[in-house]
């Protein structure tokens, strides 16, 4: 504790003010809503020749710098982030969620790491059902029922343990920091709090957590105001001085079953005990030459972009011109056949076989592709493929990208599925529980929160882990790490990912312009063709329609990227160009 306190006498006073006032500039440069989309993407990147971190909130973005300058590597500071990201960025970063993380190291060896929720023991797979099997959209969506037990502690303390070079207090303390010190509320997160007031005047211990004290839960918190959060410090430090056991045994484990008991959830004191993050093997492909290193099962976002990639390669992109009626045509078709395979062959591969070497094979990808016709084929008419053949060896959450000055690099997408999860905070603990629940399946053919569609592969059942659309990426090129980019966004994840490589390798963009570029997404079902404001002419939506598509314009964003790009000079040196989305209000900073 002495050497948490001195630390905090110099360098956390320093972080959190730096954090402070980071909010206060980014609310005057955004005017508190998307003021700074008028500026050219470009004159918003960062470069350094040293370390770079991308993130969510600018004090997020801030805690993973002062792990680098203190001589930490990407790993480090990408759970410096992470934690960091439970004070800052509530809506998605989290204590009481989960996530994936891709590593590539400076000596080339790769790997992820699956800290994705689990299913309670007590999880059957009519819990969200009713008496006539309808599914109840309320039961896995709000509350302590919608919880899965939380993985994200033990995966960023996994991650520090395996690969890190600096201590847990060392990497925990910005975030502690900033859980007692304060954070400026954003205008944004303003704006989140309030829309979700509704659901929050539910559960008195969420009401207590976000409301100012002398309101009596009547209102959230104002934006430009100071957010101090006790209770999450209280939960940090436990974490802080007993590592994982001090969030899944002892008080903080008694806070998270206590809470279950009283809003009728089903994570027990074993659930929380027999919690581990898992490590896995990433899902490796090329496109154009170049190696994508991204994230397997049960995620299915890393094999559907290989898929999809797969399906876009035989493809000459320097005679279709950017969103014209060609080019999303191509994207749509990719896309809604790859989704309707996600609905079939995907879940958690601790259950259920994923065939993933032959989704993610190029032979696959060129049967998947030849049904591809000049015309609008109808969702109706596309079912999944069989990729056995080839199966042989050869709304909310939140991403961070880091790279260090050795050339590790680190990308992170965490969650808690809807924007504060399940909108249940943890009385005393401070933190909201996720409703990741809602990502299984929980009956065939029933959208999730999401309109994705989901089948046996990924009902619920007991220590299950839930499927996942997060898409965390590092891409290299000649051997040498190019792109480490990742988005928040449900479905929408793994086609924006997508789309960034096309922008980039296909069309030339930089990453700046390939972070604003207005996006498209197709999912298969409900077959509609969504579109961001500006993605499409007038006379392009029109030919769409001539051709059988259902376009709508969406009025939410479609992701908010947090990509590093990194350049090589004659001699090997690296530049860093960090980009973090306008769609959102976070940074990229350098070293």
């Amino acid at each position: 504790m002495a050497i948490l306190r001195a630390m905090k006498r110099t360098a956390l006073t320093a972080l959190a003010a730096c954090a402070v006032l980071c909010s206060a500039l980014c609310t005057a440069s955004c005017g508190g809503t998307h003021a700074a989309r008028v500026q050219h993407p470009d004159s918003l990147s960062v470069r350094s020749a040293l370390g770079m971190v991308a993130s969510a909130t600018p004090e997020a973005t801030e805690a993973g710098l002062y792990v680098l300058r203190k001589g930490g590597n990407a790993v480090d500071a990408a759970v410096a982030v992470g934690f960091a990201l439970a004070v800052s960025y509530p809506q998605a970063g989290n204590l009481g969620g989960g996530g994936f993380m891709v590593i590539r190291m400076a000596d080339g060896r790769t790997t992820t790491i699956d800290f994705r929720e689990k299913a309670p023991a007590a999880a059957t797979g009519t819990m969200f059902l009713d008496s006539t099997g309808a599914f109840v959209p309320e039961r896995s969506q709000l509350g302590a029922l919608a919880a899965g037990v939380p993985g994200s502690p033990a995966g960023l303390l996994h991650a520090l343990e395996r690969f890190g070079t600096r201590s847990r207090r060392e990497v925990m303390a910005p975030a502690i920091a900033l859980a007692e010190l304060g954070i400026v509320v954003h205008p944004r997160l303003a704006e989140d709090l309030h829309e979700k007031y509704r659901d929050f005047r539910n559960f008195a211990s969420t009401l207590r957590a976000v409301c100012p004290e002398h309101t009596a839960g009547t209102t959230t918190r104002a934006a430009g105001t100071i957010w101090i959060q006790s209770d999450l410090a209280k939960t940090l430090r436990r974490i802080n001085d007993s590592g994982a056991a001090g969030f899944y045994s002892g008080t903080t484990a008694e806070m998270i079953v206590g809470q279950m008991k009283h809003s009728g959830g089903l994570i027990t004191t074993n659930d929380l005990l027999a919690y581990r993050p898992v490590e896995r093997a990433p899902v490796i492909g090329t496109y154009r030459g170049d190696t994508i290193i991204t994230m397997p099962p049960p995620s299915s976002g890393g094999a559907l972009l290989v898929e999809m990639l797969n399906m876009m390669e035989p493809r000459r992109f320097d005679t279709i011109g950017y969103h014209s009626a060609e080019h999303a045509h191509l994207l749509a078709e990719i896309m809604r056949r790859a989704y309707a395979d996600r609905a079939e062959h995907f879940g958690d591969p601790d259950f259920y076989s994923v065939p993933v070497t032959g989704l993610a094979s190029k032979e696959y990808a060129r049967v998947r592709a030849a049904t591809i016709t000049p015309h609008a084929t109808a969702s109706s008419g596309i079912g999944h493929g069989d990729p056995s053949p080839y199966n042989h060896e050869s709304q909310q959450t939140t991403h961070f990208s880091v790279v260090d000055r050795f050339g590790n690099c680190v990308s992170t997408t965490m969650t808690l599925n809807a924007s504060f999860g399940s909108k249940l905070v943890v009385d005393g603990a401070g933190f909201f529980l996720n409703n990741e629940m809602d990502d299984f399946s929980a009956k065939p053919g029933a959208p999730n929160m999401y309109g994705l569609l989901g089948n046996e592969a990924n009902a619920v059942a007991p220590g299950k882990r839930m499927l996942s659309s997060m898409t965390p990426t590092i891409v290299t090129h000649a051997g040498k790490p190019w792109l480490v980019l990742g988005t928040p966004g449900g479905s929408t994840i793994i086609t924006t990912v997508l789309q960034m490589i096309n922008n980039i390798g296909d069309y030339g963009m930089s990453l700046s312009e390939a972070v604003a570029a207005p996006r498209i997404h197709h999912q298969w079902r409900p077959d509609t063709l969504w579109y961001e404001s500006g993605a499409f002419s007038a006379g392009t939506i029109d030919t769409l329609a001539r051709n059988g598509y259902t376009t709508v314009s969406r009025s939410e964003p479609s992701g908010r990227v947090d990509a590093i790009e990194i350049e090589y000079d004659a001699d090997g040196t690296q530049t860093l160009r960090g980009f973090s989305d306008r769609r959102g209000y976070g940074a990229a900073r350098g070293e």
